[in-house]
């Protein structure tokens, strides 16, 4: 069955010509909402290990890392190229010669063709952007920047750290320079309804972004949204809504800005809420089938042709 979204195991066939896969990445770094610069809290849905794996606590560097990784990728899917995904916090939080020493173990790795780099949009500058447009003149480099919502009161009120303004400033900065520019968005957002999310992904739009992650909010273990859940003072969106909202975004996003995730991975024993999270293959069914049903696709609400973005 043909999808009706641009997903990014179709953007690697177009660009490579077989699977690359994406592989986590662990390299030990903080944020600036947790280590006292901005807060010390995180955002109140951020869990301990900042959604990485905690190998770098385990003792295992970037390369072991990538190698353990890879081994099973190979045996299971028969995928011999990489992305190296750093994951975990953020990733260009770091002084420069640090960074730079962990991309280019990454890149060392036989297979490796590239970096995908998780970031805050308030983490950026123009060194670590020099150094990020050097690799993309024989890598691919994916940076991605987590947004989350196109509404001030909305990141103010998840504890997030910095204003949209933000986000727009960091996208600028890097458009242009041949670095792949990535963005988060998360449904189901505290006080958010399904207007506000349409009017994130409108925005989103309207930006040079060649990629989107969507994310479920749910619950973890040790946060603040668990204070609130179980207070009674948030409640999960349901599975049918969620689908209904993720098709609700994908018409609003241009046919060429890869859709890269459609919900999150929960670790099942962190886990609260919803249960369903854990349904991911149900998900995207539902997610499908949603889009066949109202007969929509990828950019079907744009009215002018989206700008072609150099892949």
């Amino acid at each position: 069955m043909k999808k009706r979204y641009y997903d990014l195991n179709t953007y690697f066939r177009n660009r490579y010509g077989q699977r690359v896969h994406k592989i986590a990445v662990d390299a030990g770094l903080t944020c600036p909402n947790r280590d006292g610069t901005l807060g010390t809290g995180g955002c109140i849905y951020c869990n301990a290990k900042g959604s990485g794996t905690g190998k770098h606590a385990a003792g295992l560097s970037v390369t072991r890392q990538l190698e353990e990784s890879k081994a099973a990728v190979i045996k299971r899917f028969k995928a011999h190229r990489f992305l190296a995904y750093f994951q975990s916090f953020t990733n260009t939080y770091a002084p420069l010669a640090q960074l730079k020493a962990l991309y280019d173990e990454a890149l060392a790795v036989p297979g490796v063709v590239g970096l995908a780099i998780g970031t805050r949009p308030d983490c950026i500058d123009e060194p670590v952007l020099d150094l990020l447009q050097s690799y993309a003149r024989s890598h691919l480099i994916w940076v991605e920047y987590g947004l989350q919502s196109a509404h001030d009161a909305t990141l103010a009120r998840i504890n997030r750290g910095h204003d949209v303004a933000a986000f727009q400033r960091a996208v600028t900065a890097t458009a242009g320079r041949g670095i792949l520019i990535g963005s988060h968005i998360i449904l189901g957002l505290p006080g958010e309804d399904a207007g506000h999310m349409r009017a994130t992904a409108d925005f989103i739009a309207r930006m040079p972004v060649d990629g989107v992650k969507l994310h479920l909010l749910y619950v973890v273990k040790g946060t603040k949204l668990e204070t609130l859940h179980g207070a009674g003072d948030y409640q999960c969106l349901g599975q049918e809504a969620y689908a209904d909202l993720v098709c609700d975004v994908i018409e609003r996003l241009p046919p060429d800005v890869v859709i890269q995730r459609l919900t999150g991975d929960p670790h099942k024993h962190e886990l609260v809420a919803p249960r369903w999270a854990l349904e991911k293959v149900q998900t995207l069914e539902l997610i499908q089938k949603r889009l066949e049903e109202r007969n929509t696709w990828q950019g079907r609400l744009l009215q002018t042709q989206p700008t072609q973005r150099t892949q």
